[in-house]
């Protein structure tokens, strides 16, 4: 999970220097007139280019907004997944040789399908013998 974490944030990184380096780099912004007659020419040619800086602010403010709703809704899924495999699970195990289960709490995630880790952090492999149930699953 971290790694996928550190992934993406290094791909959006890496789009934020691709997309500075682009900005940085035009045509436009690099030529500055110097003398007052390029100045002229170059007010009356910017005059002539219609500027739309509405459709850029537009994209950038969805940009964000998109970008919000991703960061959100990947945390509240990691928020929910994480949730719910801390659910504490009570397990009862009943052997052939004892008239009463021996019961252990367990975290969710830490169940397997023939073993299990309690929360006091013992390990316990289920025999073959053993009958092993689970109490406390949501679906």
């Amino acid at each position: 999970m971290l790694s996928k974490f550190l992934l993406t944030l290094t791909v959006i990184i890496a789009a934020f220097l691709v997309l500075r380096h682009r900005k940085l780099s035009s045509p436009a912004a690099a030529a500055k007139p110097r003398s007052g007659v390029d100045a002229d020419k170059a007010s009356k040619a910017s005059n002539i280019l219609p500027k739309d800086d509405s459709l850029s602010s537009d994209m950038r403010a969805a940009a964000y907004m998109f970008l919000v709703l991703m960061v959100g809704l990947g945390a509240s899924l990691y928020y929910f997944r994480w949730q719910d495999d801390h659910h504490i699970l009570t397990i009862s195990l009943h052997r052939d040789n004892q008239s009463a289960p021996v019961i252990y709490q367990v975290y969710k995630f830490q169940l397997q399908d023939r073993s299990f880790v309690t929360i006091d952090g013992t390990v316990v492999n289920v025999a073959s013998s053993e009958r092993m149930e689970v109490a406390g699953l949501i679906d």
